[in-house]
């Protein structure tokens, strides 16, 4: 099942104007920040 929350950003990124590459693109680059500072 899909988090509410997480959809709301994803519609609300696109009524900003942004494209699913973009939103994907931030993701996955905070996906990386957020590990390399849980490893440290």
């Amino acid at each position: 099942m899909l988090d509410q929350e997480w959809i709301k950003l994803i519609i609300e990124a696109k009524q900003l104007g942004l494209t699913i590459e973009e939103i994907k693109e931030f993701l996955t680059q905070n996906s990386n920040r957020d590990s390399q500072v849980l490893t440290k």
